[in-house]
């Protein structure tokens, strides 16, 4: 990933927390010397080794899977708040006019060696995990055994665990550090996306005046 050092994230903590809020991650791995992608929901386990794990799954019927056996290099990318951003934000538009659009974002990427997991208890295990940390938060949460048991051992049946030990991890916050005061805060104001306004103003030192 391009990182120009202004725009570079490198605390780990932060890169974490990307990924725990937007755990839909695209999994790109080759395959027959072609690239190949899918979007994975990932479960970060932070306390494995110096910058965490990655646990997902895929179906036995995805051609990806059959890729990743034999422990192959991947690279999961996981994408935060995003936002088109217009010159007319900026305070220099209406001074020299030398602006052009741009995209602010945030993203966290990973590589690692997957680990093809079929063992029937860490599957069972990897689902009810991934569906009790987005369930639990709603007043009535779905469990696993709310379903048929035979329902539910045929769809275990039919998918494969991936487990992911983090080698590298880099995170790229871009969101207006390369502008002027005047014009990050002009951002700021502009989007509609409290989220990336948020990061504007977090990253380029602006109170919000809200």
């Amino acid at each position: 990933m391009y990182e120009p050092p202004h725009f570079r994230e490198d605390r780990i903590d932060v890169q974490h927390g990307l990924i725990r809020a937007h755990p839909l991650g695209l999994l790109v791995s080759a395959v027959g010397g072609e690239p190949v992608a899918n979007a994975v929901p990932f479960i970060l386990d932070a306390e494995r080794g110096p910058k965490g794990a990655l646990r997902a799954h895929v179906a036995r019927a995805n051609a990806q899977y059959e890729s990743l056996r034999g422990g192959a290099t991947v690279l999961a990318v996981f994408q935060g708040a995003d936002a088109y951003v217009t010159p007319s934000w900026y305070a220099s538009k209406k001074e020299h006019g030398k602006v052009v659009p741009t995209w602010n974002y945030a993203m966290v990427q990973v590589r690692g060696t997957v680990e093809v997991i079929e063992d029937p208890a860490w599957i069972a295990r990897q689902i009810r995990d991934l569906t009790f940390l987005h369930e639990n938060p709603r007043a009535a949460p779905w469990a696993v055994d709310d379903a048929p048991p035979q329902y539910i051992a045929a769809q275990l049946r039919g998918i494969v665990g991936l487990d992911i030990a983090i080698a590298e991890i880099s995170g790229k916050w871009k969101v207006s550090q390369n502008v002027s005061t005047p014009d990050r805060a002009g951002v700021a104001s502009g989007l509609e996306d409290p989220a990336m306004a948020a990061l504007v103003r977090s990253y380029g030192g602006i109170e919000d005046a809200s």
